[in-house]
């Protein structure tokens, strides 16, 4: 295996804060303001609530055995490396193509919920494919500048994100309390009538388990752990002071906004809602399948469902640009261990991995299958499809780390030493795979219910389970892999590189803002501040501060 510091070309640029929002951008998407009025039709806002709340847990473990992993060697492709390194090099080549594709095949899946979005307002039909190519035109323009680009424009769309995310949390608030113009109160009214729990499938305690497993489902689709932040941990500058931050930090956000958005969701309507209920079943676009539109229409209030469709058409196309990018970092990550072909180690001046780049855009025009399909088909086949793939993903994770824990201790490497610590270690990672795996493989169990059976379903539901077995067991068997020793785990390579670094760019830094200081003052002194400058000043200390 080739070491980190002879063929990593990428180059840190990321700064705290761009990091931060490229996590919270990767995950908030269309299902959190959209799809989740689907999972409350099937399960009632209780179940909904808890469903989310609980699987917060394991991505709360997830968070902390990769957090522990990447502060101490931030390199690109980190945790799927990680896999090769302290594992088998086979489970890194089956973590690598699984995430290659899940992140690959999100891309076509955010490509055709703008266009779902978009016939929120235009109401004439158009070809699909218009819209594609603009966006994947606008997906290769960001992702092949310099990195610091991408990491603006995610910075900016991330933000836009938890603006809306915190506008229909308060937009919950306000009406629910009376602040609407039909001055009426409702609170907690949907969970009284018709109830906090809908049965699903079946009647009694059945079919409400049933519907608490659909929201539970729908859950680990949608609740993803760390991977975002962990792909830019090869391209941020000061990695070991950076990366524990955004770990923590993303982490907290996110709960906050998916089990408050949950919360909300069960408030502002109920789940038997007839215009919600008409929404799912005949695909309304974008925002006219939002539960909080349909909030909105109800209490009168107007012009705020074009607002939050407009916001919810940025936040598609965010989740996109930051699938595009953390699929050509797996790829790249792959050729630079030898697992994919050399020309996809080839970056441009900027550091960028040209051909990786171009490779997943090229997935993406998967997107085209809608011409031939109607949106809904495309949607669920590749929820159903990625859904596996994320939790297999997680137990790599977990597995990962394990070894990784166990190595330390046998080699006698203090984890008091390292960049971050994670709590209640090793238990975090064993009770994150025992529940990752458990779900993987009940994640699809609605269609061996009576009446369900669907041969498509179930493939897209299970497909991904043989495919990485079939990969690990090939790749182990014709390359004869060894499942690597406890006492022979390679915890140094390319670790002195990133030291020099971090030791040469801190003293940068802090001669940097000493100078930036020195002529603030200068200035200060001399009268030749201007209030352009001030406002950049108090700024720059306001982002310092958030993130």
């Amino acid at each position: 295996m080739t070491t980190i510091a002879e063929t990593d070309s990428t180059h840190r640029r990321l700064k705290n804060r761009h990091v931060q929002l490229i996590g919270i951008g990767g995950t908030i998407g269309t299902v959190l303001f959209v799809q989740l009025g689907t999972a409350l039709s099937k399960g009632g806002p209780g179940s909904l609530f808890i469903a989310f709340a609980l699987w917060c847990v394991p991505v709360l473990f997830i968070t902390n055995c990769t957090a522990e992993m990447v502060s101490y060697l931030p390199i690109s492709s980190p945790f799927i490396r990680f896999a090769g390194r302290y594992c088998d090099e086979a489970l890194e080549v089956m973590a690598g193509w699984n995430f290659f594709f899940f992140e690959a095949v999100l891309v076509p899946f955010e490509l055709t919920a703008v266009n779902v979005v978009l016939h929120f307002w235009i109401k004439t039909e158009y070809s699909p494919a218009i819209t594609f190519a603009i966006q994947m035109v606008l997906y290769m323009m960001i992702n092949l500048f310099a990195v610091k680009w991408y990491g603006e424009s995610e910075f900016w769309l991330s933000i836009g994100k938890m603006l809306l995310a915190l506008g229909l949390i308060c937009f919950t608030f306000v009406t629910m309390v009376g602040g609407n113009p039909l001055r009426d109160a409702y609170g907690f009214r949907f969970w009284n009538e018709p109830g906090a729990f809908a049965e699903y499938y079946s009647t009694g305690n059945k079919g409400r388990f049933l519907g608490f497993m659909a929201c539970f489902i729908q859950a680990c689709y949608t609740i993803t752990g760390p991977e975002y932040v962990s792909m830019a941990a090869g391209e941020t500058a000061m990695p070991r002071t950076t990366m524990p931050k955004a770990y923590k930090s993303v982490f907290y956000r996110l709960t906050f906004f998916f089990i408050m958005g949950s919360l909300c969701l069960g408030i502002v309507v109920p789940y038997n809602d007839p215009e919600l209920l008409l929404a799912i079943k005949t695909n309304k676009p974008g925002a006219a399948a939002s539960p909080y539109v349909i909030a909105m229409q109800r209490l009168q209030i107007p012009v705020l469902p074009h607002i939050v469709n407009a916001m919810i058409l940025t936040a598609c196309f965010s989740a996109g640009n930051s699938y595009c990018f953390c699929a050509s970092r797996t790829l790249y990550g792959l050729a630079l261990d030898g697992h994919a072909p050399k020309f996809f180690k080839k970056c441009t001046k900027n550091g960028v991995p040209i051909w990786s780049t171009v490779a997943v855009l090229a997935v993406s025009c998967l997107a085209f299958l809608q011409l031939g399909k109607t949106a809904s088909v495309v949607l669920n086949w590749i929820i159903n499809l990625v859904t596996a793939s994320q939790l297999i993903n997680n137990c790599v994770i977990c597995l990962t780390y394990i070894r990784f824990y166990n190595g330390l201790k046998v080699q006698g490497i203090s984890r008091d030493t390292l960049p971050y610590k994670g709590f209640f270690q090793p238990y975090c990672a064993y009770i994150a795979l025992v529940a990752c795996a458990i779900m993987t493989f009940i994640s699809g169990f609605f269609v061996f219910l009576d009446g369900n059976w669907d041969i498509p379903t179930f493939l897209f539901s299970y497909i991904m389970i043989p495919v990485n077995i079939f990969v690990f067991v090939t790749y182990k068997v014709f390359q004869k892999t060894k499942w690597k020793s406890i006492d022979e785990l390679d915890f140094l390579s390319g670790k002195a590189a990133i030291d020099e670094y971090e030791e040469k760019e801190a003293l940068r830094i802090q001669h940097k803002e000493l100078e930036r200081e020195r002529q603030f003052q200068h200035d200060l002194a001399n009268g030749n501040i201007t209030i352009h400058q001030r406002i950049a000043k108090i700024w720059t200390q306001f982002v310092e501060f958030l993130f």
